[in-house]
């Protein structure tokens, strides 16, 4: 097995671990119907990994940067075939980094400006979406957008929304309406989200992705090129009411684009299909919410056939306890610690220097044959 992953590029003192303090007792592993029973039978094995998920969970990702990390060293993914790097907003940045020449120093690039962002209660949408635009333009180099699409191991999926009617309106009061009517509809009938936010997916692969074929897909695809690439990603991380949306991104259909969390939370697709394809993802905790409109809706989950394929890893609450304050970052921070943009800064360095190790933790269980063990049904 290959060395620890190590992101300490920007911290001065990175922790030594002992073997004890590793101990497997920081992530938990659970699987859908299928994926549970190829582990017991034969074993999990990466080459099955078809679509690799990254959820839209804000300043949370943080703590899936050391199993990101730790994959994108070990090369485990897209050997046999291409693997699918489906995601939207945090999730399609970290994607996106994941598409580059260097992918683990864009990465790393990444983490860094990503902490490194700050906002102040003068920002207005505007400036936000600016902001977002520079994170954007440091660790993607317009010059590698060429290698990102022709990528012979990945191929990136980036969902954003077009959205509909006062949906799409930048004035904060109307945007707020709609949230506000879309919310209500949603919890009376998970489908009449629809009616307020179309799902598009931006994409390089030659063939659309599996999850794109579905009968239930409901949305559009386009072909990511160099004139759009930044700009979808720049959309799917406009988060609403926060940032100004994406207007009329070149090769698909005019309007206004925002998060593709909207429709695309943690995961609300079946996205591997065929026998023995696998989706995995890294959420950062046990709970899988939809949609950006089921999160203070308890009960409302995806529907089991989109779980059947899903293998997932999240922290544990030993993991959860270590990191500073006893959570994961969110994005409340920015506005908890205003006053104090340094507090949020070594809290967040401190959750990724903590999380560097997870993926090795994985790596491990799959290495020695533990996982079938550990893991749990989902």
């Amino acid at each position: 097995m290959k060395g620890r992953v190590k992101i300490d590029s920007f911290v001065r003192n990175p922790i030594e671990r002992t073997e004890t303090e590793i101990a497997m007792n920081e992530i938990c592993v659970s699987a859908g119907k299928n994926v549970y029973e190829i582990i017991q039978d034969s074993g999990f094995d990466f080459d099955s990994v078809a679509t690799y998920v990254g959820a839209a969970s804000g300043p949370r990702w943080l703590v899936a940067s050391g199993f990101d990390l730790s994959l994108l060293k070990s090369g485990v993914l897209g050997n046999k075939r291409p693997t699918v790097l489906a995601g939207s907003s945090a999730g399609a940045m970290r994607f996106s980094a994941w598409m580059q020449p260097e992918p683990e120093k864009s990465y790393e690039k990444l983490i860094e400006a990503y902490i490194a962002m700050n906002f102040t209660r003068k920002d207005t949408p505007e400036t936000i979406l600016q902001s977002i635009r520079n994170l954007i333009d440091f660790y993607i180099d317009d010059d590698a957008l060429s290698f990102a699409l022709t990528n012979r191991k990945y191929r990136l999926a980036i969902t954003t929304v077009r959205a509909k009617r006062l949906a799409a309106s930048n004035v904060r009061w109307l945007q707020g309406l709609a949230l506000g009517t879309g919310f209500v509809c949603n919890a009376l009938n998970r489908r009449m989200i629809h009616r307020f936010f179309q799902r598009v997916v931006f994409h390089n692969s030659p063939i659309l992705p599996y999850f794109c074929l579905n009968h239930d897909f409901r949305g559009q695809t386009i072909p990511l090129n160099e004139a759009n690439f930044k700009h979808a990603l720049l959309a799917s991380s406009a988060v609403p009411l926060a940032a100004a949306g994406v207007r009329d991104i070149y090769g698909a259909p005019g309007g206004m684009y925002r998060d593709g969390g909207l429709t695309d939370y943690h995961l609300n697709q079946k996205y591997s299909g065929g026998k023995g394809a696998i989706t995995l993802m890294f959420n950062h905790q046990k709970r899988i919410i939809p949609t950006w409109m089921d999160k203070r809706l308890p009960s409302r989950q995806p529907p089991r056939e989109y779980l059947e394929d899903v293998l997932m890893v999240h922290p544990s609450d030993d993991f959860i306890r270590k990191l500073p304050y006893n959570r994961v970052p969110d994005r409340g921070d920015f506005k908890r610690y205003a006053d104090n943009p340094s507090k949020r800064i070594r809290g967040w360095k401190r959750a990724v220097v903590v999380s560097e190790h997870l993926g090795e933790q994985f790596l491990e269980l799959v290495e020695n044959g533990r996982l079938r063990d550990v893991v749990e049904k989902m």
